[in-house]
């Protein structure tokens, strides 16, 4: 093998590389990754799903142990996902022992013995996630300073899935933490498929190091051309007919973006006689792990999953891959266009069923987007002031005390958790110390105070470590198996036949018995058709999706997307029913209910300008993803900032129209 950067390696990677592994050539990625890695700069690593980005990481991480003679724990392999963490488990233990090295795990659902085991013998490279590092900081049973003494290197797995929300604010200050106990710089290596900003990222990403830091996104080798379907078929009960007639015989991943469809489109495939597996957050361990593993080893069945599934989670070589709706986002998609053709011979596909017209509306639109190139930025979220005062309680129980006017230098050098963060910090701590939540010894010193005791000292102040917690969740239990979790709410629903019941797992469950105290439902299988019901704060629309459904009412369409005939014919209706669109001006729709203004300006937009109608009007205004409603009258006036405003009486067929001419640059929320 003679490619760039192979040679590199230490002789022993080089060597089972190709003879263990029997590669005769390593993927482009790959072969970028390995000079800036043994070099020690931080990476971020960028290739489609399934382009190795792995082995791109941790290749040149056992070369540089070998060449560096690295001893302990000095690796440690993050992921957002428990289930993707047990999944990549074997395979780098595999590659670790090809060299003598070893690889271990830890996170919540390993048990005590197999983490007291690592202690007391400590592997190579550790699998885990951020939440875990924080309770081994604070751990009584965890000496940290030595635990975390020769760590070099984090490797950041599906990097977006945290750059995108306040866990990776929290990733990045557990890192500070552990930088600061190993007394070095650790080179941080991030893999992502789905990144529309690399540079911004890996920027963030590495707040505070001072090594080289680089994007490797090599050109990936051409392939097949992805077949990708649109399809429109009016309801989630035709959409399990469709499935159960498409593709029979073989393996089949089908998307579902809320738990709660996920549980009915399950359902609604048995009584098609179609074997179902279901995957989503709320499903116990063991009854995800089953249907997993099941699935993995299935040939004819489907398995309906959220989101869990759309990382890089292994469940065996899949046939054909199906969206329901549209996905959140084109990052999305390509994650989940990137499920399937992994075999040789075969080629991605993905096949969207709509459901109603507005899921083919926005399933249109973001295949819009994705047939142009685009993919979404990643913003971590602003000012995360929440982490501050966590992470200043987290320090006071990892170092017993730590002082007022000190311990923000645990986090790093700019801050970890932002500037703007920084700057509140002291007004954080200072209210804090008002409510009891820490204590001031007098001598600039701060520790644990009753209050937080009292909040989040249960449990040895898990809840405290977690910092993302979700509602107060039932267990489910079918004598001693657990099937999952749900809200409360659930219990408050009136029974239907005198009979309470719950669908999870793809399974009705007739509830027998409520410990309320303990938040344990005992349920027994059930003929009685049963509820499943989640709440999600759900993500805006974009302002990209928005704007790409103006284009689509317009006339746009997806290149290389094959649209079924009842696709292209449900899409001229929708068309039909917004003749007022304009490519290059928003709309005012007047009807007998109020006035609904058309921006196509994405939810977080719409949310300032139905505020700004609000203040201006008096009257209530609903912002959604592409619109605001109100039931007032709009004027001219009221629409002062607008540039160019199109006026529709009705709804109907559009009359000669009356543009608004600007009186500001308000409107550029709107661009």
């Amino acid at each position: 093998m003679r490619e760039s950067g192979f040679d590199l390696l230490h002789p022993a990677v080089q060597h089972h590389v190709v003879n263990s592994l029997g590669w005769r050539s390593l993927r482009p990625l790959q072969a970028a990754t390995i000079e800036p890695i043994l070099h020690g700069d931080h990476v971020l690593a960028m290739a489609p799903t399934a382009g190795g980005k792995t082995e791109a990481a941790i290749l040149p991480v056992l070369s540089r142990m070998l060449s560096e003679g690295w001893r302990g724990l000095t690796v440690l392999y993050v992921c957002p996902l428990r289930a993707l963490l047990n999944n990549l488990h074997v395979r780098l233990d595999g590659y670790a022992q090809l060299v003598g090295r070893r690889v271990g795990l830890w996170h919540g659902d390993v048990p005590g013995p197999q983490r007291r085991k690592l202690l007391a013998d400590p592997p190579d490279i550790l699998l885990t996630t951020p939440e875990s590092l924080e309770a081994m900081l604070v751990s009584t049973g965890v000496d940290h300073r030595a635990w975390f003494a020769n760590l070099q290197t984090v490797i950041v797995d599906e990097a977006h899935a945290f750059a995108g929300d306040d866990r990776g604010w929290h990733l990045l200050a557990v890192l500070a933490k552990a930088s600061r106990l190993a007394g070095r710089e650790l080179q941080r290596i991030a893999l992502s498929a789905t990144v529309g900003n690399p540079t911004d990222v890996l920027g963030w990403l590495t707040t505070g190091c001072a090594r080289p830091a680089s994007v490797v996104n090599p050109p990936a080798p051409a392939g097949p051309q992805a077949e990708v379907v649109l399809d429109y078929v009016g309801s989630l009960a035709n959409a399990a007919l469709v499935l159960s007639r498409l593709h029979q015989g073989a393996k089949r991943l089908v998307f579902v973006d809320s738990r709660a469809r996920a549980e009915k489109l399950a359902a609604l495939l048995r009584t098609h006689d179609v074997t179902t597996f279901v995957s989503h957050g709320s499903l116990g361990v063991d009854e995800r792990r089953q249907a997993e593993q099941a699935f993995a080893k299935a040939t004819d069945c489907v398995i309906v999953a959220t989101s869990t599934l759309e990382l890089g989670i292994d469940v065996g070589d899949l046939d054909h891959v199906v969206q329901i709706d549209a996905p959140p986002s084109v990052a999305s998609l390509l994650q989940r266009l990137g499920r399937a053709g992994r075999r040789a011979g075969s080629r991605r596909n993905l096949t969207l069923l709509a459901t109603d017209d507005t899921g083919l509306l926005f399933a249109t639109a973001v295949l819009l987007l994705w047939a142009d190139g685009f993919v979404e930025p990643i913003t971590p979220p602003p000012m995360p002031l929440h982490l501050v005062g966590q992470q200043v309680l987290a320090l006071a129980l990892q170092e017993g005390q730590v002082g007022r006017h000190t311990w923000q230098g645990w986090l790093g050098t700019p801050f970890a958790l932002g500037l703007a963060a920084a700057d509140h910090a002291a007004e954080i701590v200072a209210h804090m110390i008002d409510e009891g939540y820490l204590v001031d010894t007098g001598a600039g010193m701060l520790s644990i105070g009753l209050a937080a005791e009292a909040d989040y000292g249960r449990r040895h102040f898990m809840e405290l470590l977690a910092a993302f917690t979700s509602p107060p969740l039932f267990a489910v239990h079918h004598g001693r198996s657990e099937i999952g979790h749900v809200p409360d709410d659930v219990l408050l629903t009136r029974p239907a036949n005198g009979v309470r019941a719950l669908l999870l797992a793809g399974r009705n469950w007739e509830v027998i018995d409520v410990d309320w105290r303990r938040r344990v439902i005992a349920v027994k299988p059930s003929e009685e058709r049963g509820i499943a019901r989640w709440t999600s704060p759900g993500g805006h629309v974009s302002a990209e999706i928005a704007q790409a459904c103006r284009r689509v009412l317009v006339g746009a369409e997806p290149a290389a997307v094959t649209l079924s005939r009842r696709a292209v014919d449900k899409l001229a209706e929708v068309r039909t029913a917004h003749p007022w669109a304009r490519a290059d001006a928003t709309t005012l729709v007047r009807g007998e209910r109020g006035t609904t203004w058309w921006t196509f300006a994405g939810g977080k937009a719409n949310v300032w300008l139905a505020a700004a109608l609000e203040a201006a009007t008096g009257a209530s205004c609903r912002p959604a993803g592409l619109n605001v409603a109100t039931s007032a009258t709009l004027s001219r006036a009221d629409l002062d900032m607008v540039r160019s405003t199109t006026i529709v009486e009705g709804g109907g067929a559009p009359p000669p129209t009356t543009t608004l001419s600007p009186a500001s640059s308000s409107m550029k929320w709107c661009q």
